[in-house]
């Protein structure tokens, strides 16, 4: 074999050599990175919203007999207990604030809501052998929160404020005679409708649908304690709207309840932040 064919093998081999170690390194290059969607953004829980929900509510006021008018009021018997329980439904808004400079896990806010009830009870007045039907049915309360974000998507919040309800008119009839010996419910009497201010203290949870396809959806559960002032009430006789005097007692003969209410109320809420 001359000198010309070996120099000639010689480098096709060597060209196949380096062929085939470029092939090999190609086949061992890594493939091209597979491409993944973003992680969705972190709920907001700056803006404002509407809410509305319902829930279970029950209420309960310590009351005595006394006299009426006053003052004095001449209390006439021991305080006794009566309440009433129910369903409610809850139409609110508000507006809040996520920290970012000083520590963005805490949230602030204002709000205001107003509940349609229908919490009723029994009436019962044992120094006058009076009874009836008592119905709760409207409260409006605004107020302020502050919570911390547990997660970025679960919120738990502290809340209080000035709060106003209702109850309507509880028309009365005998349970016996009274302590004058005079049935005045069998006359037709009546504790009238009444409005009581008071302050509410509350808490719970609130916690944002972010993997559901409508933006800015929260759910919201609120437990909420409310204390309403004293009031002391006149019992009127129905056909004259006159101060009953069945108690007939000095110094004044007219009769009266003296009354404090407390409610306490469980709710579950949808919220839309409408600006999320």
């Amino acid at each position: 074999m001359g000198v010309a064919m070996k120099r000639f093998l010689l480098a096709s081999s060597f060209a196949l050599a380096v062929a085939s170690g470029s092939a090999f390194a190609a086949d061992m290059s890594p493939p091209p990175p597979m491409y993944k969607a973003p992680p969705p953004p972190a709920p907001t829980w700056t803006g404002c919203y509407i809410d509305g929900g319902v829930g279970y509510g029950m209420w309960n006021q310590d009351h005595y007999a006394e006299t009426y008018p006053g003052p004095p009021f001449t209390q006439l018997d021991l305080s006794s207990t009566t309440g009433g329980r129910g369903w409610l439904g809850r139409l609110g808004a508000g507006c809040d604030y996520q920290f970012s400079a000083f520590n963005s896990n805490y949230v602030i806010g204002a709000f205001g809501d107003y509940d349609f009830m229908g919490l009723s009870g029994n009436y019962d007045d044992p120094y006058n052998y009076v009874t009836g039907k008592e119905n709760e049915s409207g409260a409006w309360a605004v107020g302020a929160r502050i919570g911390y974000l547990v997660t970025p998507t679960l919120l738990a919040f502290f809340d209080g404020g000035y709060t106003q309800t209702h109850f309507d008119q509880v028309n009365l009839s005998n349970s016996g005679t009274s302590a004058s010996g005079t049935p005045f419910g069998s006359a037709g009497a009546y504790l009238p409708a009444t409005t009581y201010n008071g302050w509410f203290l509350g808490g719970g949870t609130e916690y944002a649908f972010t993997w559901l396809p409508i933006r800015g959806l929260f759910w919201r559960t609120e437990y909420r304690f409310s204390s309403f002032e004293a009031k002391d009430l006149p019992y009127l006789v129905s056909s004259s709207g006159a101060v009953e005097t069945g108690c007939d007692e000095t110094p004044s003969p007219g009769c009266g309840q003296h009354v404090q209410k407390y409610l306490q109320t469980v709710t579950t809420s949808l919220v839309w932040r409408f600006n999320y």
